[in-house]
């Protein structure tokens, strides 16, 4: 993994075309060793979550050109490579596994070597789904929670509601867990993690913690997806 980062940070003090055309190759080389890294997440993940087997890298990576269309930052390129392992693949919908690698540490917790497990942005009629299941399953949720904590990983609170949502009791012994606008778990990790030997089966190790977490969200969107197709 060291020639992707070096690679990346390359990138990131040379982001533009001419630089990257002129560097194509190593490019080239650094998404081969991602896409094989992918290859190997997914099916050590497929170990303990049968609902990911058989998916390839190009189900679950993403390009490295930035969509600058709608951004005050023109940089061409992206400073990261992320995998996001779910079932059906990355645009279906469900909750997954992501990790990724960058060239530099940011201000937020995504801005960098990190892993996560969850949705990013629910729908919000999934978010009612998942707080009516966490208000009548509380003590299950909150186990998943610590099970997926001895890996490290947290609720991503950065836009956490100040007060419980309407049209649930604010008195409730689980009112702090329907404060959430994300229902994704997500730790950091350091470039010694990503460095040393065994990256994939590490990586899965500690996405088998948030498995159980997975599924709880997972359900609330399936039963969201077949909601609406029995409404069309």
């Amino acid at each position: 993994m060291k020639k992707v980062l070096t690679f990346l940070r390359q990138l990131e003090r040379n982001n533009n075309r001419e630089w990257f055309m002129a560097h194509k190759e190593e490019y080239v080389a650094a998404q081969a060793r991602w896409n094989a890294f992918s290859e190997e997440l997914i099916e050590r993940i497929g170990e303990f979550d049968p609902t990911v087997r058989g998916l390839t890298a190009k189900d679950c990576t993403y390009r490295i050109y930035r969509d600058v269309r709608f951004s005050k930052d023109k940089s061409p390129y992206k400073n990261h490579m992320g995998v996001y392992v779910c079932r059906g693949g990355k645009k279906s919908g469900f909750s997954g596994y992501y990790f990724q690698i960058c060239a530099s540490k940011g201000e937020q917790e995504f801005d960098g070597h990190c892993m996560a497990a969850g949705d990013y942005m629910c729908l919000p009629s999934v978010l009612q789904v998942l707080r009516e299941d966490i208000e009548n399953e509380t003590d299950d949720f909150r186990h998943h929670l610590d099970l997926a904590a001895t890996a490290g990983f947290h609720l991503y609170d950065t836009w956490k509601l100040k007060r419980v949502p309407r049209g649930f009791n604010p008195d409730s012994p689980c009112a702090d867990l329907l404060k959430y606008k994300v229902y994704g778990l997500m730790t950091s990790v350091d470039d010694e993690f990503v460095l040393a030997p065994d990256l994939a089966r590490r990586v899965a190790d500690s996405f088998r913690t948030t498995h159980p977490f997975l599924n709880f969200v997972n359900r609330a969107i399936e039963y969201v997806q077949e909601e609406m197709r029995n409404v069309k």
